[in-house]
């Protein structure tokens, strides 16, 4: 692979891409178990969330340069334009092109959809900028978690199962919510590394207002309210298999352990990605139930 392709591919920061593609994957369990999947209109749910996902974590790149927030005393996976690797300019300019591929893809969900979808797909977009770029960014206000948990758990799961059905149930939604809250527990633990760079930078994350206490419950009570989706999609009337993601019960525990008890920066790194790898386990887990645990 090319030097420059290697570039962008990091800055794309593939270990986060989890959280666009698993609440794909959930919905369109749904939507199988209703017996309304399409999996061509899934492809573009999942081409839209990925080009969301993607931008976002450009414009992440651009404007924390841009504010300060990255900074040599930063800890963890370097950033593009922080390392001199791509210009600011030019980061902006991908992060546009990125996020209008993004809005070309969500015509398609519009026409598949309906007009209903449009300002969902809009509103997506400016967040992914919005998250830390203009007037109010939501990632320097404490609002970054509520981001993540609409935007890549209920709008991404509630959408993708839309499309293809062309109704929301509560399972749906619950399903979503535990998704949201186990996507957001990769921002948790980001911020929860970053807590020293980001309170100089400004940057008033959850973690930076209440501290690292707080997180520590945050993560911990999102893994277990996401895991608990499991047993309350039985008791709506689903089969055991949706018990399946009960297995990683200890695996949340021990990453829980791991965040609240390691000083190592490289530690700190690899619970953050292993936080991606439990969402990406669950969504898994949680598919394979919903397909063969459908009422």
């Amino acid at each position: 692979m090319a030097a420059g392709a290697k570039i962008w591919l990091e800055a794309a920061r593939p270990k986060t891409l989890p959280a666009a593609v698993i609440p794909v994957l959930v919905g369109t369990a749904f939507a199988h178990a209703a017996g309304a999947a399409s999996y061509g209109k899934a492809a573009i749910c999942l081409g839209f969330s990925l080009l969301v996902q993607i931008g976002t974590n450009f414009a992440n790149d651009y404007f924390d340069f841009v504010q300060g927030a990255d900074t040599a005393e930063r800890v963890g996976p370097r950033r593009a334009v922080a390392a001199g690797l791509v210009a600011p300019r030019t980061m902006l300019v991908a992060t546009i092109v990125v996020l209008a591929a993004a809005f070309a893809v969500g015509l398609l969900l519009v026409v598949e959809g309906g007009w209903m979808l449009l300002p969902i797909g809009v509103v997506s977009i400016v967040c992914a900028i919005a998250y830390t770029g203009g007037p109010y960014p939501l990632g320097y206000n404490g609002l970054g978690d509520v981001f993540v948990f609409v935007f890549f758990g209920l709008v991404a799961v509630g959408a993708t199962f839309y499309v293809q059905a062309h109704t929301v149930t509560l399972s749906v939604l619950a399903a979503a919510a535990a998704v949201g809250l186990l996507a957001a527990n990769i921002l948790v633990a980001n911020n929860y590394r970053d807590v020293e760079t980001d309170a100089k930078a400004g940057k008033r994350t959850l973690v930076v207002r209440f501290g690292r206490r707080f997180a520590l419950w945050q993560y911990g009570l999102s893994a277990l309210v996401a895991l608990l989706c499991a047993p309350a999609l039985m008791l709506a009337g689903w089969r055991w298999p949706v018990l399946l993601p009960l297995v990683l019960a200890p695996w949340g525990v021990r990453l829980t352990h791991r965040l609240g008890s390691s000083c190592d920066p490289r530690e700190q790194i690899a619970v953050l990605a292993d936080t991606a790898k439990f969402l990406a386990a669950f969504g898994v887990l949680l598919s394979a139930g919903v397909v063969w645990g459908a009422r």
